[in-house]
């Protein structure tokens, strides 16, 4: 008897996490956060680019998701715009630029990495 999936996903659908993984430092700590929440459970990371390229079943995955968290690193916003693009609305928004991370400023380290982390957790 299976006893879980492991997806962290619910009666109503996965959470499901997308981050900014752009090539400036906020991109990669909202890329590095977005992979820790997975590796713990918190939900489920899923490829921003898949949405973006309408590959079939990550869109059908979001479509069932319980919650999407988009985690952005700069006020480009570019995470939130392409989920926003692909049609969906319900969506979590945390931008690490509003939290004090600065683009081209910030040391992505464990500590950066687990402030994000625990703001991510509030919304998931």
């Amino acid at each position: 008897m299976q006893t879980g999936c492991g997806c962290s996903c619910s009666s109503t659908g996965p959470k499901i996490i997308f981050a900014c993984s752009g090539c400036a430092d906020v991109g990669e700590l909202a890329d590095q956060a977005a992979r820790k929440l997975s590796r713990d459970g918190a939900g489920k990371m899923f490829c921003l680019a898949g949405i973006g390229g309408r590959v079939s079943g990550i869109v059908k995955a979001t479509e069932a998701a319980q919650s999407i968290l988009a985690i952005d690193g700069c006020t480009l916003d570019c995470t939130r715009k392409t989920l926003e693009l692909a049609g969906f609305t319900k969506i979590t928004h945390l931008r690490l630029s509003d939290f004090g991370f600065e683009k081209g400023t910030t040391e992505v380290s464990a500590s950066a990495i687990a402030g994000v982390i625990a703001q991510a957790k509030v919304y998931l």
